[in-house]
């Protein structure tokens, strides 16, 4: 790691309290990030996941680190086993987690040890409902979730599903980092529009870093 910031000091620009945007601040990993995707989603194929209460997320999704995410009908959990091939998920590419560790240490975060990387691939018209992240065991860890491919709403509540939420447009190479007060508010993704990206051809990809266990 050369430098804190890759070529330049990013845009920080406050979301809410513990909340910070870093405009760009991946754009430079991006095309790495990309072709290790692929890798990855070799090793552990995205897959749309059934809730708790049988619904099929809109949104595919894999998982790369020590332990990943899942959900099935006995509920949401951390397992470091992938439930569909019997193996380990893939190894956290160290691009990805020196990337994170940087975010977070821009956003005022420092000392954040991610273990697991989600990876979210939203197709025109996917989703990602209003939801917390609270299946981690240290919520003294931030999140860190970058944006790659189309450009994506981002909704930005409170601690209640019902609070009023804050709509941010994500493009691709922005990080959003939240955590302290905010780290148990609810957010999602708004409808994605159709879209053609240079990098990501017509999808929209995000990896959400996080201290699971």
């Amino acid at each position: 790691m050369s430098s804190l910031f890759n070529d330049e000091s990013p845009t920080l620009e406050p979301i809410a309290e513990g909340a910070i945007l870093l405009r760009g601040f991946a754009l430079a990993d991006a095309p790495q990030i990309l072709e290790e995707l692929k890798k990855i989603s070799e090793h552990a194929p995205p897959r749309h996941m059934i809730t708790p209460g049988g619904h099929s997320m809109s949104v595919a999704m894999t998982n790369c680190g020590t332990s990943g995410w899942t959900t099935d009908r006995r509920g949401y959990r951390y397992a470091t086993i992938d439930p569909e091939t019997n193996r380990p998920w893939p190894p956290m590419p160290n691009i990805f987690s020196e990337l994170a560790v940087r975010a977070a240490e821009a956003a005022g975060y420092r000392n954040f040890d991610p273990d697991s990387c989600l990876i979210n691939f939203y197709e025109p018209k996917s989703k990602m409902s209003l939801h917390q992240d609270k299946n981690e065991q240290d919520y003294s860890q931030p999140i860190v979730s970058v944006s790659l491919g189309l450009p994506a709403t981002f909704l930005f509540g409170g601690m209640e599903r019902s609070s009023p939420t804050r709509k941010i447009r994500l493009e691709h190479g922005d990080v959003a980092v939240w955590g302290g007060i905010s780290r148990l508010v609810y957010h999602g993704i708004a409808p994605l529009k159709p879209g053609n990206h240079p990098e990501a051809g017509s999808w929209r990809i995000n990896l959400t870093f996080r201290k699971s266990l």
